[in-house]
């Protein structure tokens, strides 16, 4: 993997204030090099090719990225959560394209989502989810 993965991984781990761990380096470093958002099995398979991490490290640094704003999760189809970088803080107001043959899950970050929705009085929302499903190029 290219060292500028890496080195961007660092730098959002840091600017963060919390400790920067070689598990949540390696874990962010793969994210960045996604195009795609990764099931937690995707991301312990390319972890574990240089050096193994065991699952539940995995799980909570996967959990720690996401409270940091610095990964968003998204919930698929098969009950499978997928995770995808956020390419800019507190980003994760756009819709999602679910491929409904292979799971394949892309942010679409020309897909705003409003961030105060208008709600009935006394309503309160805590976030918002759009899904798109439908066939992705390699599937059509």
């Amino acid at each position: 993997m290219p060292n500028n993965f890496y080195e961007k991984a660092k730098e959002l781990i840091r600017h963060t204030g919390n400790r920067l761990t070689h598990n949540r380096l390696r874990t962010l470093a793969i994210l960045l090099a996604e195009q795609y958002a990764l099931t937690h099995r995707e991301i312990e398979e390319r972890l574990n090719m240089k050096e193994q991490l065991d699952r539940v490290t995995l799980y909570r640094v996967l959990e720690w990225l996401s409270k940091n704003n610095l990964v968003h999760k998204i919930a698929g189809d098969d009950r499978v959560w997928r995770f995808r970088v956020n390419t800019e803080l507190h980003s994760h107001q756009h819709a999602h394209f679910i491929c409904t043959r292979c799971t394949k899950v892309t942010c679409l970050s020309d897909y705003r989502i409003k961030s105060s929705p208008s709600l009935p009085l006394g309503y309160l929302f805590h976030e918002i989810e759009l899904t798109i499903k439908g066939l992705c190029a390699e599937c059509a």
